[in-house]
């Protein structure tokens, strides 16, 4: 058995503890949180820590096989540049994106992620997943925005799916952009009939995305001419790309909604009319990364949904750290409080993911990890705030 005290413990579940005390055994499963030592605990087995512990972080939405792109892609270039740079950069040797994928999984461990919502378009992932002390859900993504390509795609994309097994996996589409209504039908009707099959989708990244569902205008035109797409039988929609898509999307699933730079109120107020499962992601450093914009967070607090928090990929961001995402966050939003952050780094994301049994939250029975936060300013995160993985 190992017992800490910090300052504050956080179990997410319950009020900050002031002067908090949590002992785990030697699984790291929780035996007690409380202001007070276990029974028959002497002070003298206390490991006395400066700082706050807290569960482990969940990323919700990273690309650990685009790692090898770290530091390749320019910045500020704007998503349809992105895109671009990635597709034309992203194969490479497999050796090489398999040891940058390593070195990532065993970043986020050590910057104390304990789980990951990750997202594949290829195999270049099974083996370490099925290795590494991290926890991973796999989204296989699905790309075709011509409709008479949906079928070939979705199968393909459940036969990747199928390499993942029996990890926990599923099938999703990538964005507004680059799924047809076809496809799009095809995977509601695929989630609708299947137990589990949870939904992840970039949404609304720039403003070009929506600029091109309302009018058919805009950067986007420029990325299908340049992978030689035919677009010619899209009609505007006349609304954003959020509103458009919305209705295509299943009521069964839970749907993690990822970056949102440019989701407004009505389209959050959109959602509300209709019966989905909505959560959201919020990636600021890759936001920052690719467009130099942020979301509007604030108007996305205390509507009634699940936020959570991810590091998107090394392509779009320097490191893959939950913590820095806190930091940037508070820095543009001050008013956000450390309880309400995380939240979002922990338990809002196990409870989409559907881990929040064993993670998330400093329950006694749960195995979530244990982080240590030291630096804090009143319980702010300074430039000098650091993470420690305890357990």
């Amino acid at each position: 058995m190992k017992i800490f005290r910090a300052d504050y413990v956080f179990p997410i579940s319950a009020d900050p503890i002031k002067d908090g005390v949590i002992a785990v055994d030697d699984h790291g499963k929780i035996i007690s949180v409380s202001d007070q030592l276990p029974p028959g605990a002497s002070n003298a087995s206390v490991e006395r820590l400066h700082g706050i512990i807290c569960p482990g972080f969940i990323n919700t939405h990273c690309h650990v096989e685009l790692s090898h792109l770290h530091g390749k892609i320019p910045r500020s270039g704007g998503l349809v540049n992105f895109i671009k740079d990635t597709q034309q950069l992203r194969n490479s040797d497999p050796k090489q994106i398999e040891a940058a994928a390593i070195k990532a999984d065993n970043d986020m461990y050590d910057n104390g992620i304990v789980a990951v919502g990750d997202i594949s378009n290829t195999n270049a992932t099974v083996a370490l997943k099925a290795s590494s002390k991290l926890y991973y859900h796999t989204f296989v993504e699905t790309f075709a925005f011509t409709p008479n390509k949906a079928e070939e795609v979705f199968n393909n994309a459940l036969a990747l799916m199928a390499e993942f097994k029996p990890q926990s996996c599923s099938v999703t589409p990538h964005a507004p952009y680059s799924v047809s209504k076809e496809l799009f039908k095809l995977l509601k009707k695929y989630c609708d009939s299947n137990v589990k099959n949870l939904i992840s989708i970039h949404n609304q990244e720039c403003e070009d995305e929506n600029k091109f569902y309302r009018y058919k205008l805009g950067a986007f035109n420029d990325l299908y001419a340049h992978f030689g797409i035919d677009i010619s039988y899209f009609k505007p929609q006349a609304r954003n790309s959020l509103q458009s898509v919305i209705p295509l999307l299943t009521s069964k699933q839970d749907i993690l909604m990822v970056h949102n730079t440019c989701t407004n109120l009505k389209d959050i107020y959109f959602i509300k009319r209709f019966d989905r499962k909505i959560h959201w992601c919020f990636c600021p450093h890759a936001n920052l990364y690719i467009e130099g914009a942020l979301p509007k967070v604030d108007l996305f607090l205390d509507q009634g949904f699940n936020i959570t928090l991810g590091t998107d990929s090394l392509a779009s961001n320097n490191k893959l750290c939950i913590l820095s995402e806190m930091r940037t966050l508070q820095a543009n939003f001050p008013a956000l409080s450390m309880d309400r952050l995380l939240k979002w780094a922990t338990i809002n994301g196990a409870t989409y993911l559907g881990i929040d049994k064993y993670k998330g939250s400093l329950d006694v029975g749960k195995t979530p990890g244990l982080n240590l936060i030291t630096g804090l300013d009143d319980l702010k995160i300074t430039a000098d705030t650091k993470v420690k993985r305890l357990i």
